[in-house]
């Protein structure tokens, strides 16, 4: 599958639109996720496992049986996590991740050896929210909805009800959200911030706190990944919210996050219960 815009097409584009086709067609990782029906849905789904892979393997872990995506549409992240608990066959192993930057579109061989998406016996589940319809992956329940509504509450803790996890709470809430960009600077951090307090709000009524007694319960305290935009409003955001209430707060700038961007993200591990106003 090919990239590269017709020049009829291009004739028709406004100069920042070509210029955003010429930056896809030449990003490794868009030709990458391109190159193979069995690959993931979106190009951030490479963020996703160069985070895991760099900090612990925390999706991995034998405890984790409960994670939340939210604004999960297309699914990328999903398959990543649904991927970890076994409910799809791995896409890349650890060796095709180390070179998948090098990728080209003709490099079909390479590819080839690709796992499929098709089903196997996973553990656990995965609930994806978002607005926006996301087409069925193995091991994930979508909520198609605001995960702020007072439905969302009810329907995420259902669906994370299960034998393993009797009390509905999740080990792992996920968030690379983003709002539409504006063009100027100050409203879209103060839009990043507004999602990331409202991430920081659902996280609090839903992350498993860490067991009192280590010995006789393996759950450290739920993990939060979190996206954000650098800026010294997000840097306070983190020292009221993030650092007093987790074990641990991490800022990752993934190499598969594009240079020129201001994206980062915080992974908070250690959910202490909530200790800041």
């Amino acid at each position: 599958m090919s990239f590269r815009p017709s020049d009829i097409l291009k004739k028709n584009l406004s100069s920042s639109s070509r210029s955003w086709l010429v930056r896809q067609s030449r990003d490794p990782y868009v030709k990458q996720r391109l190159a193979s029906a069995t690959s993931y849905r979106s190009r951030s789904a490479f963020k996703l496992l160069e985070i895991d892979k760099n900090w612990g393997r925390f999706l991995s872990r034998d405890e984790i049986c409960a994670v939340v995506d939210l604004g999960a549409a297309p699914g990328g992240w999903s398959q990543v996590v649904a991927e970890k608990l076994g409910w799809i066959n791995p896409a890349l192993s650890d060796e095709d991740m180390d070179i998948a930057p090098n990728f080209g579109l003709n490099e079909r061989a390479r590819i080839d050896k690709f796992g499929s998406w098709s089903s196997t016996a996973g553990r656990g589940v995965v609930v994806a929210v978002d607005l926006l319809p996301i087409a069925p992956i193995p091991g994930v329940h979508t909520l198609q909805m605001d995960f702020l509504s007072p439905q969302a509450a009810g329907a995420v803790k259902t669906a994370l009800s299960t034998p393993e996890n009797p009390s509905g709470m999740a080990d792992i809430i996920l968030s690379d959200m983003a709002a539409n960009f504006s063009g100027n600077r100050v409203r879209d951090v103060e839009s990043s911030l507004d999602i990331c307090h409202s991430v920081f709000q659902f996280a609090k009524d839903n992350l498993h706190v860490a067991a009192a007694n280590h010995r006789t319960d393996k759950r450290r305290g739920g993990t939060l990944l979190l996206k954000h935009f650098e800026h010294p409003l997000s840097k306070g955001f983190r020292e009221e919210y993030l650092d007093p209430n987790f074990n641990s707060v991490n800022y990752i700038k993934p190499s598969a996050s594009r240079a020129g961007s201001a994206e980062g993200y915080w992974l908070c591990r250690g959910w202490k219960g909530l200790r800041s106003h």
